[in-house]
Order: structure tokens, then sequence, then C-alpha cells
């Protein structure tokens, strides 16, 4: 009876440890694809990204050998684990050598050298892999578990493991050590203990311990089982260590994105597959191979949790992320939930519109905000007569000038008007006029005094709404002035948590991605627009430079420094449809010229594919342009060379 016991013990344990291996291949793929889709133009990020697709192809060819019936199955599962294992150390090497960088300690060449060279060994061995030197034959009778013989190469390959790791290692000493900051170095320090879960708990053990396993079974599994929990969780925080590499978001949005994505994909995923299992195990403890109740426990979790995490999003966020700044966040957080749109003001408008209509009899009615001295159309009945800005001034007139009315309603032509002013309780003093209602009335047409009471009522209700208009209209050129100044900060932020030697005292230039999704705004709406009007290159020396020259016009200013980059895109000579001209001739046609691109790729003689592959070339040379223009000219302002702001 004991032996039963002990044997169904081990099977229970040999099952946790299938789901949890299973569990870590789905959230190293998780990750992964969290890595691809949020910060990989960082380095440290990109080489991260190398790690997990290693630790995915070891733990789901672990995860389908285990499964596996046939010995040919077993056996190609654990070669194909061996993909995984042997570029393991040059993306551990890779990340040291992009941590180090980040911190202050750019290569010189040597590190750069190493690092090619180790992928090109790990080629190498990959090749010794194809070719059945690698690994021998398999022991299909081995206990606790199937596994690969030795050969010759895989003790040449574990002594290059073990040599390659112990250099990263030093390599991330090195980087520990020129950290500075407090907040640098506590997550340096779960980088580096993250980092030893794929290293220790990815390499194959049974190639050298079969024979202590095979005596003890009991503590090989439940060594296994801790291994793959250790795993588990120790890459999680190596990823939290990761995120924080090459993005500028504030720290509460990191972890909260990082948090949410881990809820909602591999916690989730591992839950379902985990109830899954056990709910076919029991059923076949009970003599049934497959039920209904599988896919049913499946889907049951997926929506359960998917349930939970929606519900219990906010509160976490602002229990765990928002800290300090929790009153001020809510704040902001409930602002965007409530906020009025163009939509949800027409929507109200139109209710309003309906209601004087019908205490009016008016066959159709209008609404129009004042902006500056102008009024706009807001919203207005489908059957009222098309009206122009002329008109609408000449309605302005009429109100303001105190034309034919008492001053709650004025008779303009054929409409009632009715002045929307801001609440009183919004302002100090005489209220002011910030919009027109309009009504068309019946010749001789009188309003009772029962009509205007509910007339007032609603006249008061579209105040309302145009006052938050406005308020809103003002907060959001306060948000858009804020926002170059805002998205600099972070940057130098974020930059500052390893290396704030250099991100703090010298002048930083902004990354050349971010230059080249300016520049092509700027170009779209190089003739006038919001693109151009509030774009972030206005900050830039260049352009503050040239302000007295165009009679402090900003946009001016802007568009002088971009056709002077043109210029420098531009060939020597005559203007010309030749190869040489293309990038210059493709932003004169398209922007300045402003053609269409069915137009311009037809002069050029060019499809429209190739004209936009080429297009993006030109706006990025524009923007290496303006970037050097920058860069000499604070040079000549501060005195010395300027460092750029990027996640290398």
């Amino acid at each position: 009876m004991l032996n039963g016991w002990l044997h169904d013990l081990l099977a229970g344990i040999r099952t946790i440890n299938d789901i949890l291996t299973a569990g870590i291949a789905i959230t190293a793929f998780s990750l992964f694809l969290y890595a691809l889709s949020f910060n990989l133009r960082d380095r440290v990020a990109r080489s991260f990204a190398i790690i997990l697709l290693c630790v995915v192809v070891v733990f789901t060819s672990e995860a389908l050998e285990s499964s596996a019936a046939s010995p040919e199955m077993i056996a190609l599962f654990l070669r194909l684990e061996w993909l995984g294992i042997i570029f393991l150390p040059p993306a551990y090497l890779h990340l040291s050598d992009g941590i180090l960088v980040t911190t202050g300690r750019p290569s010189r060449g040597r590190r750069r050298i190493a690092v090619r060279s180790m992928y090109f060994v790990s080629a190498i061995f990959l090749l010794l892999l194809g070719y059945g030197y690698l690994l021998g034959p398999m022991v299909m009778t081995g206990q606790p578990a199937p596994h690969l013989q030795r050969t010759i190469w895989t003790e040449i390959f574990t002594a290059y493991y073990a040599v390659t790791m112990v250099l990263a290692w030093v390599n991330f000493g090195r980087a520990y050590r020129h950290t500075l900051t407090r907040s640098g170095r506590r997550r340096m320090i779960y980088l580096l203990a993250g980092a030893t879960a794929p290293a220790l708990g990815s390499f194959p053990y049974l190639l050298y311990g079969s024979v202590l396993a095979e005596s003890h079974p009991y503590l090989f599994w439940g060594m296994a089982l801790v291994s793959n929990l250790l795993v588990g969780g120790l890459i999680i925080i190596m990823a939290y260590a990761v995120a924080f590499f090459g993005v500028s978001w504030p720290d509460r949005v990191v972890k909260s994105r990082l948090f949410k994505w881990i809820m909602r994909g591999p916690v989730t995923a591992s839950a379902a597959l985990g109830v899954m299992t056990i709910v076919r195990r029991v059923g076949e403890f009970f003599g049934t191979i497959y039920s209904g109740a599988v896919p049913t426990a499946m889907v049951t979790t997926v929506l359960l949790m998917e349930h939970t995490i929606t519900l219990v999003a906010p509160l976490w966020e602002r229990l765990i992320f928002f800290g300090r700044d929790r009153a001020d966040l809510v704040l902001l957080q409930n602002l965007e939930e409530r906020l009025i749109t163009q939509n949800d003001l027409r929507q109200f408008l139109e209710s309003v519109l309906a209601a004087v209509r019908d205490h009016l009899q008016s066959p159709a009615a209008f609404v129009a905000a004042l902006d500056g001295a102008e009024l706009s159309l807001l919203v207005s009945t489908r059957n009222l007569p098309l009206l122009k800005e002329s008109k609408l001034s000449e309605a302005l007139q009429v109100v303001t000038h105190e034309g034919n009315g008492n001053g709650d309603e004025y008779i303009w032509g054929d409409y009632w008007l009715f002045p929307l002013h801001q609440p009183p309780e919004t302002v100090e003093g005489e209220p002011a006029l910030i919009g027109l209602l309009g009504a068309v009335r019946r010749p001789d047409q009188a309003i009772l005094s029962e009509q205007r009471q509910a007339l007032k009522f609603l006249i008061r209700r579209a105040s309302l709404a145009l006052q938050d208009r406005r308020l809103q209209k003002s907060v959001f050129r306060s948000l858009e002035d804020l926002r170059p100044q805002v998205d600099m900060f972070q940057r130098l932020r974020a930059v500052g948590r390893y290396d704030s030697k250099t991100s703090l005292l010298e002048e930083t230039l902004p990354p050349e991605s971010d230059m080249a999704e300016w520049v092509r705004d700027a170009l779209t709406h190089y003739w006038g627009g919001p693109k151009l009007t509030q774009n972030p290159l206005l900050n830039l020396q260049i352009v503050q430079q040239t302000l007295e020259e165009h009679n402090d016009n900003p946009a001016n200013a802007l568009r002088s420094i971009l056709r002077q980059a043109m210029d420098n895109v531009r060939p020597e000579g005559e203007r010309r449809f030749t190869g040489e001209w293309i990038l210059f001739n493709i932003l004169e046609m398209k922007f300045v010229e402003g053609r269409k691109v069915r137009e311009v790729a037809t002069r050029l003689a060019m499809s429209e594919a190739d004209l936009y592959r080429k297009q993006r070339v030109a706006i990025e040379e524009v923007a290496r342009v303006i970037l050097e223009m920058e860069r000499q000219t604070q040079v000549r302002i501060n005195g010395k060379e300027v460092g750029q702001v990027n996640g290398t």
C-alpha cells in the first residue's frame, strides 16, 4: 500500500511538473511578444527577447516530449530542445553588453566582436547538432526519464556554455557597480536574480546526472518541480526589470501594463491549461479517456479569469501602482472616463434642440459656438437651410448690438435667437457670450410665459454644454503645449535610471525614430495645420534661433528649417527626374507642391508601394539632417558635444 501511495505521489509531482513546464513556455512566449510590442528598439530588450525565444524553444520541446508516445518523437523533441540551449550563451553575453552600454560603458569594439564571435560559435554547434555529432543516441529506458547520451562535443559545449555565462555575469557585475541611482540598482538586482533562471533551469542535467537521478527519482522530480517554480517566477522578475529599458513611460505605466499583460496572457493561459490537464487526468483515473468536461473547464476558466481581471484591474492599479500620486491620477482617470467628446456634445445638443422645437412648435433649430470673434455651427436639424459663416456673423451682430430683442431672445429674419452665456456660478462678474441657439419662427409668433420658463431651462443646459466644451479645449491646448517638455523630461528620466552621469549633465537630442515621426507630421501639414503648429520640432534650438527672422512666427520658422533640410537632400545642379534626384523630388512634389500619390508615382515612373518606401527613406534623411543641424547649434551655444537620447 505504501508503494502504491508513493507511486501516486510521484505521478502527481510529474503531472504538476508537466503543467509548470508548459506554463513556463507560455509565459516566455507571452513576454517575448511583449518585448516585440513595446520596447524592441532597445538593445537590452532585443537581447532579452532572444533569451526568451530560446526559453520558449527549450520548454515547449520539453512539454511536447513529456506527452509524446513514440520513441522517434521523444528523440526529436529532445534534440529540438537544444536549438534553444545552444544560443543561450551568446544571448546572455549580448544582454550583458547591452546593459553595460546603457549604464554608460559603451563597447570599444572588443565586446561587440566577442558577442558576434559567440553567435558564430553557437552556429557551429548548431551544425554539429544537425549532423548528429553534438549528442549521442537516446536512452529510451533511462530512468527517471528518457535522455540523450553525451559525446566529446557535448563536453566541449558544456565548457563553452559555462565560460560564456561567467563572462556575461562579469559584465552584469560591472553594470551593477556603474549604476548609481537607488531605483536603478534595485532593478539591476531584479535583473541579475531573474537572469539566473533561464541559464540554470534550461540546461539538461540528465546528461551528467542520470545515474544519481535513477537512484533517487523522488529527489530528481522534486528538484525539477522546485526548479520550474523558480524559473517561472524569476523569468517574470527579469522581464519586469527589462521592461524599463528603452521606454520613457512613467514607472506606474510600465508596471501596470506589464502586470495586466502577464495576468491576461501567461496566468490565464496557464490556469486554463492546468485545469484542463487536471480534469483530463481525473477522467483517465475513472476510466474516461476524454470527455466534454475538458473543453468546458478550459472555456470556463478563461472566461472567469478575464472577468476577474476586468473587475479587479482598476483596484490594483490604484492600490499598487499609483502610490502617493493616487488622488491626482484618479482625477485624470475619471476625467478620461467622463470626457465630453464632440459626438457626446452633438448628441446632447440635439436632444436640447428637439425639446426647443417641441416647445416652440418650430420646424428647425441650430446651436453655434462663439470661438474668438466668429460663430461656428455645432448642431443643426436636418431640415434647416445651410447656414454659412456670413449669415452666422449677421446673427452675431443682431445679438451683440442689441437689435430687435429684449436681452433674452432676438428676432433675426425667420429665426428666434437665444444668447448662450457662461453660467453665472462658473465666472465672476458679467457672464460672457459663448454661443447662440436659433429656432425658426412663424410670422407674428410670440413666446408664451410657460414656453419662456421651459426655454430658460433648456438654454441653461445648452450653455453648460458649451462652457464644458470651452474648458476642455483650454485643457487640451495646455496639454499640447506641455507635451514636448513632458516627453523630453520622461526620456531624460528613463536614461537617468542607469546612467545619471551623462543624461543629466549634458544636453540631449531626441531619438532618430521620434525625429522621423515629427518630421513626417510637419511635412504632412507643411503649408499649415496642427501637425505643423503644434509639432515638438518647435522646441528645437535651431527653430528658436530663427524665430526673430520670421517675425516670431513659429510655424514659419519651422517651415524654413524643413526647407533648409530638404535643400540639403537636393543634389547639385539643375533639377532632373533621374535616380539621384528621387528623394528630393518626392519631398518637393508630395509635400511642398501637394500632389497626389498616384500623380507623383506616375511622374517618377515607379509603383505606389515603391514610392512609399522611398518616401520613408527621404523623411529619415531629412530627420537626420535636422538632427545634425540641431547638434551643431547646441555645440555652438553650449560649447560641447551633445548626446542623443535613445535606447542603445
